[in-house]
C-alpha cells in the first residue's frame, strides 16, 4: 500500500510539471507563436554564410553570400561569388535600404518600390533578404489549423497585414511545428489574394547552438521550371556585432 502512494504521488508531481506546459503551449497567441519562430530564427543578433541557387528553364546561377542582423531593424550582406559581383554589400538601417556597388564605385538608395523585385535576380525579393517589414510588428495573426508537414505537428497561421504597414504582401500563410517552432512552409498572397511563391524548408540541423532548417526553396506559383534555393552552410546566435557594422562606411569595407 505504502507502495502504490508513493507511486500516486510520483505520477501527480510528474503530471503538475508536465500539464501546466501542454496548457501553455495550447494557449500560446498566433503572435506569440510567430514571435517565437521568429526569434528561433534571428536571435538577438545574427551571423550567416549561405548559398543560393537560382534556376530557370533554361539556366542556372549561383550566388554566395554572407549576412549579419541585429535586433531586426539592422541587416548587412556581402556578396562573396560569383567574382563579377563579389563585393556588393546591401544594407538596412530600420526603414532605409542601401546597396553599395564597388565596380561603379556608387552607393545607392532602394526606393519603396523595389523591395517587391527579385533579389539578385532571384525569386526572394528585396523585402525577404533585407527583412524591411517584420511578421511580428507589421501583420494581424491568427490560428486557422493544424496540419502535419514532414512528421511534424505544425500550427498553421494566417497572417494580414495592419493598415498602416508598408509592406509587399497582402497575406502570408505559415506552417510552424509545435514542438520547436520551426517554420516549415510558407505560403506568400498578393493583394488580390492570389498565391504569388511557397518556401519549403528541410533539413533541419544544428547550427550555433539551435536546430533550424537549412535548406529553403522558394517556388514561384503559376512558373513550372523557376525556384531558388537556399542553403544555409553557417549560422551564428546571439554573438556580439559591433554597431558600426550596420553603417555605409563599413559597407564599403566589409569582407
Amino acid at each position: 500500500m505504502k507502495n502504490k502512494i508513493i507511486v500516486c504521488f510520483m505520477c501527480f508531481m510528474l503530471l503538475g510539471w508536465i500539464f501546466p506546459t501542454l496548457v501553455k503551449a495550447q494557449e500560446m497567441t498566433a503572435k506569440e507563436i510567430i514571435k517565437a519562430a521568429d526569434d528561433k530564427m534571428q536571435g538577438k543578433t545574427n551571423y550567416a554564410e549561405m548559398t543560393m541557387k537560382v534556376v530557370r528553364p533554361t539556366w542556372e546561377r549561383e550566388v554566395k553570400f554572407k549576412s549579419w542582423g541585429k535586433d531586426r531593424n539592422y541587416s548587412l550582406t556581402l556578396i562573396t561569388y560569383p567574382a563579377k559581383e563579389k563585393g556588393q554589400t546591401f544594407l538596412k538601417r530600420e526603414q532605409e535600404m542601401w546597396n553599395w556597388n564597388p565596380t561603379i564605385n556608387r552607393m545607392i538608395k532602394l526606393p519603396p518600390s523595389m523591395m517587391s523585385q527579385g533579389w539578385m535576380g532571384s525569386d526572394y525579393s528585396n523585402d525577404d533578404i533585407l527583412k524591411e517589414s517584420s511578421i511580428v510588428v507589421d501583420y494581424e495573426h491568427s490560428i486557422i489549423g493544424a496540419e502535419t508537414l514532414e512528421g511534424k505537428e505544425c500550427w498553421k497561421l494566417q497572417l494580414i497585414p495592419k493598415e498602416e504597414a508598408a509592406v509587399v504582401w497582402g497575406k502570408i500563410i505559415k506552417w510552424i511545428t509545435k514542438d520547436d517552432y520551426l517554420q516549415l512552409k510558407s505560403e506568400y498572397y498578393d493583394e488580390d489574394n492570389y498565391l504569388v511563391k511557397t518556401d519549403v524548408a528541410s533539413q533541419i540541423k544544428m547550427m550555433g547552438d539551435r536546430e533550424i532548417p537549412t535548406y529553403i526553396e522558394i517556388i514561384p506559383a503559376d512558373e513550372p521550371g523557376k525556384k531558388t534555393i537556399v542553403t544555409i552552410d553557417k549560422a551564428e546566435f546571439d554573438i556580439q556585432i559591433p554597431d558600426d557594422y550596420f553603417s555605409q562606411q563599413y559597407m564599403k569595407r566589409v569582407r
